[in-house]
């Protein structure tokens, strides 16, 4: 049996989960969202947990089990705290700054790259340096931040680029002259 999809879902406090026939509704303080249930999982909500089950033991089950159960825990997260991630912008002149909803950034190209957000997406900017990605969505945020980092991503020579916060770049040492 799947060890995480046998885990229990705990529901806190101000989250609303309602089952369908094959889809999970899931309403909290942040906002709401919904996810379709595979054929052969069943939810089930009982007192303040959410439970996943699988109708047999065959591989497309047992693989879809430990993944309904992420989606569905990773919405209660989303609609009660959120999800976030954080960029770094590294580089001489490298900076970002908040348009409206937007952001613009400018990382070295002859003009600002200007970035709209997806809806149900917020970005902040608390330093020219830095960009936080806030939203209910994970799969959603975790996008965004993938391709504002493809605008410019970090080079292995200097290190110059967008990069995702704790993530290590591998430097190259480059040419050595005679």
């Amino acid at each position: 049996m799947s060890r995480i999809g046998r885990m229990p879902i705990e529901v806190p406090n101000g989250v609303e989960v309602a089952l369908g026939d094959a889809e999970v509704k899931v309403k909290g303080a942040k906002g709401k969202l919904s996810q379709r249930i595979p054929m052969g999982i069943s939810v089930k909500s009982e007192g303040g947990q959410v439970l996943v089950e699988r109708a047999s033991n065959s591989k497309l089950h047992r693989s879809l089990h430990g993944l309904t159960r992420t989606l569905v825990a990773n919405m209660v997260t989303g609609v009660s705290a959120g999800f976030e991630k954080t960029l770094e912008i590294v580089g001489v002149g490298y900076r970002a700054v908040k348009k409206g909803n937007a952001v613009e950034i400018a990382v070295g190209y002859s003009h600002p790259v200007v970035f709209e957000p997806p809806p149900g997406i917020n970005f902040e900017v608390p330093v020219p340096t830095k960009i936080i990605i806030r939203g209910i969505d994970k799969q959603v945020v975790g996008e965004t931040a993938a391709k504002i980092r493809a605008i410019r991503k970090p080079e292995p020579y200097k290190g110059k680029g967008i990069r995702y916060e704790a993530e290590r770049i591998r430097r190259k040492v480059g040419k050595t002259g005679k």
